[in-house]
C-alpha cells in the first residue's frame, strides 16, 4: 500500500483522531478539581519558579541573553516545545501496548494512535503559549510581526515529532529495551539542543556550535527563540532543510510502520 493511500485512509479517520485526542486530554485531568485549568496552571508555576530560581535565586550569568530575570524567558521559550517533543515520544513508545485492545479488535489504522499521542501534547503546548505571551510582555520582550510565522515552526517540529513517534512506536513493539534506552536519548538530546544555551553566543565553542548544527532540533529551537525572544526572522534555509529533514523522517517512520503492521496485534 502506497504511503498516500495510508494518508488517505488516515484522513477517512479524521473525526476519530479528533475523538481520541479530546479523550485523551479529558483523562490526563480526570479527578482533578481544576480540570482543563491544570493546562494553564503548570506552565504559570513553572514560569514563576524560572524567574526566582534563576532571576534571584542562581541569577543567570550568560550576557548573550541579557539581564538574570531575562534568562528565564529565554529557557522558557525552548522548554516549552521540548516539552511536547519529549512527551509525545514517551507517550508514543508506549501507545500501542496500552491500546492493544482497539488494534486487536476494532479495524482502524494503527498509526492513528501515535498521531492522537503527537497532536494532544501539541494541544498542550498551544495552552503553555498564552503564559509565555505574559511573561514575555512583563519583561519587555518585543511582540513582533515575526510571531506570525510560529506556526511554521511549529509545522517543522509536528512532522518531525510524527515521524520519530512513528518510528518509536511500531519498533517498541518488537524490542521493548528501547523504552529504558528512550529517556537516556531524550536527556542527551536535551543537552545537544539549544535550549539552557544561547547557540549564537560568542563564547560557545566554534567547534561546538559546528556539532550542534546537524542536529535538526537546533534549527528547530532556534527558530522559536528568535520568533519568540528575540523578535527576528529565523535562518529560513536552515529551518527549511530541517523541514526536508522532517520529511524524510516522517517518510522512514511510516514506511517501518506500514511494514510491521500486521505483526501488531500478535505482539501486544
Amino acid at each position: 500500500m502506497k504511503l498516500s493511500d495510508n494518508l488517505k485512509e488516515v484522513w477517512k479517520h479524521r473525526l476519530l483522531i479528533r475523538t481520541l485526542v479530546s479523550r485523551e486530554l479529558k483523562a490526563r485531568y480526570r479527578g482533578t478539581v481544576l480540570g482543563f485549568f491544570w493546562s494553564f496552571f503548570n506552565p504559570l508555576l513553572l514560569m514563576i519558579v524560572y524567574t526566582v530560581v534563576f532571576g534571584f535565586v542562581i541569577p543567570a550569568r550568560d550576557k548573550s541573553i541579557g539581564e538574570p530575570l531575562q534568562y528565564a524567558v529565554f529557557l522558557f521559550c525552548g522548554l516549552l516545545p521540548w516539552t511536547w517533543f519529549s512527551s509525545s515520544s514517551n507517550d508514543s513508545a508506549n501507545v500501542l501496548m496500552v491500546n492493544g485492545n482497539l488494534i486487536k479488535k476494532i479495524m482502524f489504522p494503527a498509526e492513528v494512535l501515535p498521531i492522537v499521542s503527537v497532536t494532544a501534547n501539541f494541544v498542550h503546548f498551544l495552552f503553555g503559549l498564552p503564559i509565555l505571551f505574559i511573561f514575555l510582555i512583563i519583561f519587555g520582550r518585543p511582540l513582533t510581526l515575526f510571531l506570525l510565522l510560529v506556526p511554521l515552526v511549529m509545522l517543522v517540529q509536528y512532522v518531525f515529532s510524527l515521524g520519530f513517534s512513528l518510528l518509536l512506536s511500531a519498533l517498541t513493539v518488537h524490542f521493548r529495551d528501547i523504552k529504558d534506552i528512550l529517556g537516556n536519548l531524550l536527556t542527551f538530546w536535551f543537552f545537544a539542543t539549544p535550549i539552557i544555551y544561547n547557540f549564537y553566543n560568542p563564547d560557545l565553542n566554534p567547534l561546538l556550535k559546528k556539532v550542534l548544527a546537524f542536529n535538526p532540533m537546533t534549527h528547530i529551537f532556534i527558530a522559536y527563540q528568535d520568533c519568540f525572544f528575540w523578535g527576528r526572522l529565523f535562518h529560513w534555509k536552515r529551518l527549511g532543510i530541517t523541514f526536508l529533514a522532517a520529511l524524510v523522517l516522517f517518510w522512514i517512520g511510516y514506511s517501518v510502520f506500514n511494514r510491521l503492521r500486521d505483526s501488531f496485534p500478535e505482539e501486544v
